[in-house]
């Protein structure tokens, strides 16, 4: 089966009793993962249990395919019902999985964690078309989403956080859901009693060099800075950040220049359509913003949105050189 976006965060809590076989697959990694976890304690609450879980690889499948078969269909000496975790599910092990579905068991779960996969994936187009199985995307979250998981986690948690904090944090910690997770654990510690979190305290705790080094790529990139550019590129390649993450923070900015400079161009005053910005624009960056709404023509921005579009579609691609094609991109257009 095939989810649709509403579907998706109801379905990992409680994934419908039809699917046997569930497929999490995208590039953020982190939430692949987290996903994959929460919907194994569903049917086992530990997920090293050693008779009621099993972890095996898409190598393994490869090289022996009965395996499926014999741990999917093994029976819990426990009772209930057993996961099996397939990691680095691949195309290759689509046969094995078709021949599965046929007859699969009642009580077992069987999740794949896989990478990016296109549409034409013969592994994803199973899962979705099969009706005891499905597909769960995982792709990289943005700023608003990132700030809904902060915002819900700390009610969750006893915590208020003031608005500017969440602000900060989301486009600090955007890109890949482990490290968000991290950060926002780690700001739970830093805390402890003390309820009311404010853009001090997240400052003092998750530290400034990731969000600084975002935004100094982002305005650089919109600033006509390459040099500076390129040297906040190649630190944040170096920090573990996939560019994929980076290009949802291009798209999300020149996204924002482009919907105020739309707003203006219809009467609106700057500072008015700065205003309307959702989430709301941090204060230190104001003054550059509003430079580079002056710059910028909303047809170059038009040309902008579509060339990043693009090329997100590109790294899509198996063998794609990602790192080399969006550091041409963020030169070409930090030059213009």
């Amino acid at each position: 089966m095939k989810l649709a976006w509403k579907q998706i965060e109801p379905f990992i809590k409680s994934p419908d009793a039809a699917a046997r076989v569930i497929l999490v697959y995208g590039p953020d990694n982190g939430l692949m993962r987290e996903r994959a976890k929460t919907m194994g304690k569903t049917i086992v609450d530990d997920l090293n249990d050693p008779f009621n879980a099993v972890t095996l690889t898409g190598e393994q499948l490869t090289e022996d395919p009965a395996k499926l078969m014999d741990e999917a269909s093994a029976l819990s000496m426990m009772g209930g019902g057993r996961l099996i975790r397939i990691e680095n599910a691949a195309d290759k092990i689509t046969p094995l999985l078709k021949d599965y579905l046929q007859a699969p068991s009642e009580q077992n779960l069987v999740i794949l964690e896989a990478g990016e996969l296109s549409p034409r994936s013969s592994l994803r187009k199973l899962c979705e078309k099969e009706k005891n199985a499905a597909a769960v995307p995982c792709y990289v979250e943005d700023e608003r989403d990132i700030a809904g998981l902060v915002r819900r986690t700390m009610s969750d948690e006893g915590y208020a956080i003031a608005g500017d904090a969440v602000t900060w944090l989301a486009s600090s910690i955007t890109g890949d859901r482990a490290r968000a997770r991290s950060e926002i654990e780690k700001l739970i510690l830093y805390m402890g009693a003390e309820k009311q979190i404010t853009l001090g305290h997240v400052h003092e705790c998750c530290g400034e060099a990731g969000a600084q080094t975002m935004d100094n790529l982002v305005y650089s990139v919109a600033g006509n800075n390459p040099q500076e550019a390129l040297k906040a590129y190649t630190i944040l390649l170096g920090e573990g950040i996939p560019p994929i993450a980076i290009l949802r923070a291009l798209q999300n900015h020149f996204r924002k220049l482009h919907l105020t400079k739309a707003r203006i161009a219809e009467g609106d005053t700057l500072e008015s359509a700065i205003k309307r910005l959702s989430p709301p624009l941090f204060f230190k960056v104001a003054a550059p913003f509003k430079a580079q709404v002056n710059r910028w023509s909303l047809p170059a921005l038009e040309g902008i949105m579509t060339r990043l579009a693009l090329l997100e579609a590109q790294t899509k691609r198996t063998g794609t050189p990602v790192e080399t094609l969006c550091g041409q991109a963020l030169l070409a257009i930090s030059s213009r």
